[in-house]
């Protein structure tokens, strides 16, 4: 059943209103029977529990072990840690929707999710390259890589990772709530996102939409190229590598970065770049879904937990006793 909150609305002399009267919305979510509600509920807490706990074992892992204070797992240790804090952006929102009647969001809560949530989706995006940039260095140029990539170099580039998002998105999330909104507030999505929320407002703004659009364009396709660019590099110089196992080894690694970049990217590139494509709302979520919550939940195994040394500082920190061969 949808739900419309439709004030009483003043009008100026050009028959726009005056004031803001929406005061919160409704996310619709997944819209079904209570039993499914409950049947979604237990399977996202399942995949937010896994999440959390893959991902914070990584932290762990490169914390207390010695041996991955290396720039290399440090950054990943940053990249799950980020990843903790953007799937925590949404599922607990939804998790309670499944269980709720009224589905409803605040004003001001409903843009501080699409804040956090695609500045760290931008931090996200600055991480890949930065880690790209870090396999360049170790791959193309070996021996100069322990003299650029000093300590003062990977602390920086994390610090840049963790803040330009924050700072690059404060501008398109202050143009759309600023936006006039009256009514209708019902929102087809299980977040707070922008194409449905330009769609709500009252005004046909095309400049916010222009603005956000190429903002859009320019940060994603733009990492896109670089994070490409640096792989593309990395592959010519594997391929000059006279040992095969070398070889197989670097392929294997380059390939489990390359999936996490083009599921990533692919997905909020369909989604973002044209914000009124006209994509079917349930494609939407499923897309959004997709990127939001399944692709933090594969990122530990694709990164991390396949490789040797990450399972074997694990295996220390937690004091487990399971064979290499079973993990």
């Amino acid at each position: 059943e949808s739900i419309f909150y439709v004030p009483n609305i003043p009008m100026n002399v050009s028959g726009t209103e005056t004031t803001n009267s929406v005061s919160h919305f409704i996310l619709v979510g997944f819209p079904s029977s209570p039993e499914m509600q409950l049947l979604y509920f237990g399977l996202f807490s399942v995949v937010y529990t896994l999440t959390l706990m893959g991902n914070a074992a990584i932290v762990c892992a490169v914390r207390w072990e010695r041996r991955l204070h290396t720039p290399m797992y440090i950054l990943l240790g940053n990249f799950s840690l980020l990843e903790i804090c953007y799937v925590t952006t949404t599922v607990p929102n939804m998790l309670a929707n499944f269980l709720s009647s009224s589905k409803s969001i605040s004003f001001v809560n409903c843009f501080a999710q699409f804040y956090f949530f695609f500045s760290l989706g931008c931090d996200e995006g600055f991480f890949l390259c930065i880690m790209a940039f870090d396999r360049y260095l170790a791959i193309c140029r070996p021996l100069h890589y322990p003299r650029i990539m000093t300590k003062q170099l990977y602390t920086g580039l994390a610090i840049f990772g963790w803040s330009c998002g924050f700072v690059l998105f404060l501008t398109p999330v202050v143009l759309i709530s600023q936006l006039p909104y009256c009514g209708p507030n019902t929102i087809n999505h299980f977040l707070c996102d922008p194409a449905p929320l330009m769609m709500l407002s009252c005004s046909e703004d095309t400049t916010t939409q222009f603005i956000y659009s190429t903002f859009n364009a320019v940060f994603m396709i733009g990492t896109f190229l670089f994070v490409l660019c640096s792989y593309a590099l990395v592959i010519v110089a594997v391929l000059r590598m006279p040992s095969a196992a070398g070889k197989r080894k670097a392929f294997s690694t380059c390939a489990s970065h390359l999936a996490v970049v083009i599921l990533f990217f692919g997905s909020i590139m369909v989604m973002y770049v044209s914000p009124r494509s006209g994509h079917p709302v349930q494609v939407q979520k499923i897309v959004t879904l997709f990127y939001s919550v399944i692709t933090p939940l594969c990122n530990p195994l694709i990164y991390s937990l396949r490789n040797k040394e990450m399972k074997t500082a694990l295996r220390k920190v937690f004091r487990t006793e399971i064979p290499a061969h079973k993990i």
